[in-house]
């Protein structure tokens, strides 16, 4: 499966001269794919400041306001206001994009023979599992609301979704489901 390179990205923090501790005075700023939601360390170029929200070109022509993609930004350095700027990312993809996420529960299948996607979202199990597979046999499911009229006692899916999209980005998984 080719991985499509980002074209744009969200700006969750600006750093003007850098990071504190590193001595070093390049500016940087933490931002999120908007794709493939990859967490990625962007240059600005010479004078340009950025703001947080902003949404920036990062693809393959000329960049108007980033000089170059430093690479990702890792797990342990992402600033409080990255944190709170990803959290409302999150929450806004998976709800503009909740037909793409209600897919993976039509579509979702077993990791091995011991564990299922499924149950790699916050708060689902084996029951939830077998119950949202039988389920979607019957009829694939058309938005988060049909998933938790037809499943009783299930966790909110949007917000498992949101939760494990955060534990992709934040915490080392062995296993994405939503994240490249």
């Amino acid at each position: 499966m080719k991985m499509e390179k980002e074209e744009y990205a969200i700006v969750l923090d600006f750093l003007p001269y850098g990071y504190p501790l590193e001595g070093k005075t390049t500016p940087v700023a933490q931002a999120i794919g908007i794709k493939n939601l990859t967490l990625l360390h962007l240059v600005p170029r010479k004078g340009i400041s950025l703001q947080i929200n902003e949404k920036v070109y990062i693809g393959e022509g000329k960049r108007d306001r980033i000089y170059y993609i430093l690479g990702r930004v890792p797990r342990g350095k992402l600033t409080e206001t990255a944190k709170k700027q990803l959290e409302e990312f999150i929450n806004k993809v998976v709800t503009e994009r909740e037909k793409e996420f209600v897919e993976f529960f039509n579509k979702a299948e077993a990791v091995n023979t011991r564990i299922h996607q499924i149950e790699l979202l916050p708060g689902f199990g084996k029951k939830h599992m077998h119950d949202i597979l039988t389920e979607r046999e019957k009829k694939p499911f058309e938005n988060f609301e049909d998933i938790k009229k037809r499943i009783p006692n299930i966790p909110d899916p949007k917000k498992s979704v949101e939760k494990r999209i955060w534990q992709e980005l934040t915490q080392e998984e062995k296993y994405c489901l939503f994240t490249k």
